[in-house]
């Protein structure tokens, strides 16, 4: 993996990754894929009061998906749902310290397994989750 010159925080995230795992009640499960890459996330959100008071998860995928995960699911701890729907994936990268050009599409991806995940627990209350839909125009591949 060093070869792509990822920070220590990347690295950090990879060889210690935070919040792996299910919630058996979760109050949202977002699945999201990368066919070219083979990346695949699974995300999990409980939600009380409209706080995200829990979140893990569950990534196949290279050093720096397994990282953007692991950092996606620090960052959205606390937060409510609203503000978790402004967490970008350049945010994530941000907080992991950068990434390298070509793996800017793992937080892309960690950015919409957090989305889809929103938008499932929005339908689980009777909620529109078309908010929650990605925003294709925006993001980087």
């Amino acid at each position: 993996m060093s070869d792509l010159n990822y920070s220590d925080k990347v690295m950090d995230h990879f060889t210690h990754p935070r919040n792996v795992g299910e919630i058996p009640d979760a109050s949202g499960i977002g699945n999201v894929g990368n066919p070219v890459c083979g990346d695949v996330m699974r995300m999990y959100i409980k939600v009380e009061n409209d706080i995200i008071v829990d979140a893990k998860f569950k990534t196949f995928g290279c050093g720096a998906a397994i990282s953007t995960s692991s950092m996606v699911t620090e960052m959205v701890k606390g937060k409510t749902v609203e503000e978790a729907l402004q967490i970008s994936n350049r945010a994530v990268a941000e907080a992991l310290g950068g990434l390298p050009p070509i793996k800017m599409h793992c937080s892309v991806l960690a950015e919409q397994a957090l989305r889809a995940a929103l938008a499932d627990y929005y339908k689980k209350i009777g909620k529109d989750p078309s908010a929650f839909e990605p925003k294709s125009d925006t993001h980087e591949h």
